[in-house]
């Protein structure tokens, strides 16, 4: 009788042997992206901190108060009576619609230039000039100096009236400004004025548009000059796109500013409602609405720069991978016999 023949087991494959971790290190590691976030946490706590503590409060507080009537002082008793303060302000008060338009006017007149006159200003200080530095911390000091309750008492003395006068005969003859009248030359005068507040204030404004043109490559303006374009195509085609993030934070700035500026009239009026007259009610609904018009303007400038802003190409690449993201189903594989 044949023996029978045993068959060979088949050899088991070996068991992979695991890294030992490395010595004095715990099994808790976290990745690049999130060390980046927990540092910049680390950065903004301060400011977190500051506004759970002294800011939410008194915000909170003003909201009740634009809806409500104060019965008790003492420890602040609110007695909510709807939007009866909102009406108030659109309906019964006679100066708040004026105020708010004249505001509006004032914004209206001085925003576009302050931009457009930065940009210039930091266009010819960008220049290979000689004291180039110093073009910048004249352009500068007045920003410093002419802020807050100071800008005040300038502009009550007449002193924007005063840098540029046009009736004294120093500027223009009396001949000249007898010809064409005093209306005229009040309107001048007027227009010389907001020139410089305007240029008074912009010392911001000018160092973030230096900043956004030092950023850009002179190889990109090679470039154009060898495709024959000309200086005003290289401005609109190769500077405004390039300083477009910097363009954006100008204007989110500029129109901050102009909305809280000391010689806001809007503000002042609030703020003797609120406080001299002791309408505290009132003078909360007033802000709120002051408030929700900022915001609107603000998330309206947002929208209308989204279209125009510059990205280089790695983020181009990442934007058009999501927009035309292609969601695949991979089949489970077949078995085979």
């Amino acid at each position: 009788m044949a023996e029978k023949v045993k068959k060979p087991k088949p050899e088991k494959a070996p068991k992979p042997v695991k890294a030992p971790k490395p010595a004095g290190k715990g099994g808790f590691k976290l990745d690049l992206q999130t060390k980046d976030q927990l540092k910049g946490l680390v950065f903004v706590s301060p400011f977190i901190i500051g506004v759970l503590l002294f800011f939410v409060y008194p915000v909170t507080l003003s909201l009740r108060l634009s809806f409500g009537d104060i019965t008790s002082v003492v420890g602040m008793k609110i007695r909510l009576i709807g939007l009866q303060n909102y009406i108030r302000a659109f309906l019964v008060d006679v100066n708040f619609v004026p105020t708010f338009l004249q505001m509006i006017q004032q914004t209206a007149v001085k925003y576009p230039l302050t931009i457009v006159l930065s940009l210039i200003i930091a266009m010819l200080i960008n220049q290979d000039i000689a004291c180039r530095g110093l073009f910048r911390v004249i352009f500068f000091i007045p920003f410093l100096l002419g802020v807050g309750e100071v800008m005040q008492q300038l502009l009550n003395q007449g002193v924007d009236r005063a840098v540029l006068n046009v009736t004294d005969g120093t500027l223009i003859p009396y001949n000249v400004i007898s010809y064409f009248g005093t209306t005229i030359m009040d309107a001048v005068q007027t227009i010389l004025g907001i020139l410089v507040t305007v240029l008074w204030g912009s010392g911001v404004q000018i160092l973030l548009f230096l900043s956004g043109l030092q950023s850009i490559s002179p190889a990109l303006y090679e470039a154009a000059r060898i495709d024959g374009a000309t200086e005003w195509e290289i401005f609109w085609k190769v500077t405004v796109p390039m300083i477009s993030p910097m363009l954006l934070l100008n204007l989110i700035y500029t129109l901050v500013d102009s909305f809280t500026n000391i010689t806001n009239p809007m503000l002042s009026y609030i703020q003797d409602n609120g406080f001299k007259n002791g309408e505290f009610e009132f003078g909360a609904a007033m802000g709120w609405i002051y408030f929700a018009f900022v915001g609107l303007v603000v998330a309206l400038v947002f929208a209308i720069m989204k279209g125009y802003m510059h990205t280089n190409e790695v983020e181009g690449v990442k934007k058009h991978a999501r927009k035309h993201r292609i969601i695949t189903i991979e089949s489970k594989p077949k078995r085979s016999f």
